[in-house]
């Protein structure tokens, strides 16, 4: 396997023992808090992101309650990520060309304004789902170059030496969020409606544009520009498919955030078709998969490093996890499942996020972000009708099992891809004291004595199993 810049972000099995200062890094859970233009970052982001789950929430339950479908809900998640999917590339290029503070002044105000409309429309009694799909859509258009400067911004303010950090906290700020959201959503929409929901979210967007406004910019470390030039976006495609360590995470990003990232539909359909509950409920399930997912966010941001397996066998569990909730007869095991399903999630995340973000020269992370964050994100447009659509035709446990063992699926196609790849082989040992699965390097294959003399050159070779060894065995970890 290629190592490629950020190669450590996969340690080879012999790595040495951490030192003095990785043992700190490890313990110091909010290490990147310390620096004061990331903090006046997550302190917006922290406000924001409360009012983006109250109108998520609110979003979800509105267009199913003015049609009554898991469908709506699904085709909804779909038209918001729909320009991801269609333009997300060209929003890394963006991202990759202009400042990433400037960008992000521009479109956090531009969200905000989404949600004071849709606000507006609820408000007044006028609102129609037409209206919904259509705000739905606008917002994906922001979001489109929103994401790549966000997520690359945040190694301007604090550097390469806390950016896995600073990546755990942001998704650490992001669940904290949905803990506060959903619930103050559910609570909202019962006594108020949803319009008020939408009012809170769109005023949300001063904290960020203010936190922005006070930064020091002499602190900041921004990338070189790329500057314009014919087949930019052509060679960040080329610099992805030429590295092992980041295809092959992002394909594998692309098969979960598709098909088993698609709550919306699951829970408002769980909530009301078999635990025959309201928004209350459907909050609580939100909430609680938040805890879990808080949770994952800051266990990783304790972690000095992003090992693939550990990416591997966290998108499996994930699988595993959802298949058992979608299984479950009982609502209380199912709302507690959403606890465990919500940190592993997140340990995907993390980890798939930092790995790439990591593996990537700077000059080219706004475009190999947007590649992540298009297959993450720009897969629900597919996911999101399709799930929705198994969903009502075969009820809320059918749709959810599809997703857990597609997630579960995709995991072990990667796995294998990525042990084939770095030159390892799966080993299955059940004998008491051994690990039952582990990849190991691939045994040389066996020379004839009578043929090896008539190929000189062969022999002069190393062998297969000390190349990968050396090279790359760590790049599958």
């Amino acid at each position: 396997m290629s190592p490629g810049p950020g190669a450590h972000s996969a340690p080879a099995p012999n790595a040495p023992h951490r030192t003095t200062d990785d043992a700190h890094r490890k313990a110091t859970m909010f290490a990147s808090l310390r620096v004061r233009n990331y903090r006046l970052f997550a302190t917006g982001q922290l406000v924001s992101n409360t009012g983006t789950w109250m109108q998520r929430i609110a979003q979800d339950w509105l267009v199913h309650s003015l049609t009554g479908s898991a469908t709506a809900v699904g085709l909804t998640v779909a038209l918001q990520f729909l320009p991801m999917l269609l333009f997300g590339l060209y929003g890394g290029v963006v991202a990759d060309r202009y400042g990433k503070r400037r960008l992000l002044l521009i479109t956090q105000s531009a969200m905000g304004l989404t949600g004071l409309a849709l606000a507006a429309l609820t408000l007044s009694g006028s609102v129609q789902v037409g209206h919904v799909y259509a705000l739905a859509f606008v917002l994906g258009l922001v979001t489109v170059v929103d994401n790549p400067a966000r997520q690359t911004f945040v190694a301007e303010m604090v550097g390469p030496e806390q950016l896995r950090n600073a990546v755990s906290l942001n998704s650490a700020n992001f669940q904290s969020a949905r803990l506060i959201g959903p619930a103050v959503a559910g609570v909202l929409i019962t006594a108020a409606g949803s319009g008020w929901a939408f009012l809170i979210n769109g005023l949300s967007f001063l904290a960020p544009l203010t936190g922005l406004l006070l930064m020091r910019t002499a602190e900041l470390t921004p990338a070189a520009p790329a500057g314009r030039g014919k087949g930019q976006l052509r060679e960040g495609l080329r610099y992805v498919r030429s590295r092992p360590e980041l295809i092959w995470p992002i394909v594998l990003v692309g098969f979960i955030g598709t098909f088993g990232f698609n709550f919306p539909i699951w829970l408002t359909a769980f909530t009301e078709e078999v635990f025959a509950q309201g928004a209350a409920t459907y909050g609580l399930l939100n909430v609680l998969m938040a805890l879990g997912s808080l949770t994952g966010a800051l266990l990783a941001a304790r972690r000095a490093t992003s090992r693939m397996r550990l990416l591997i066998g966290a998108a499996g569990l994930f699988g595993v996890l959802l298949s058992a909730a979608a299984l479950t007869p009982w609502f209380f095991a199912f709302a507690a499942l959403m606890v465990p399903v919500g940190m592993i999630g997140m340990t995907f995340n993390v980890t798939a996020n930092s790995s790439v973000q990591l593996a990537t020269e700077p000059a080219m992370r706004g475009r190999v972000m947007s590649l992540y964050m298009m297959v993450f994100m720009g897969g629900t447009p597919i996911g999101g009708p399709v799930m929705g659509w198994i969903t009502d035709a075969y009820g809320p446990r059918v749709g959810l099992l599809a997703g857990g063992l597609i997630a579960l699926l995709a995991a072990v196609a990667v796995g294998l891809l990525l042990a084939r790849t770095a030159g390892l082989r799966l080993r299955v040992d059940v004998r008491r004291g051994r690990r039952v699965l582990a990849f190991v390097p691939r045994e040389p294959l066996p020379v004839s004595p009578v043929a090896a003399p008539t190929s000189p050159a062969s022999a002069a070779r190393p062998a297969p199993a000390e190349t990968v060894t050396a090279g790359a065995g760590g790049s599958a970890r």
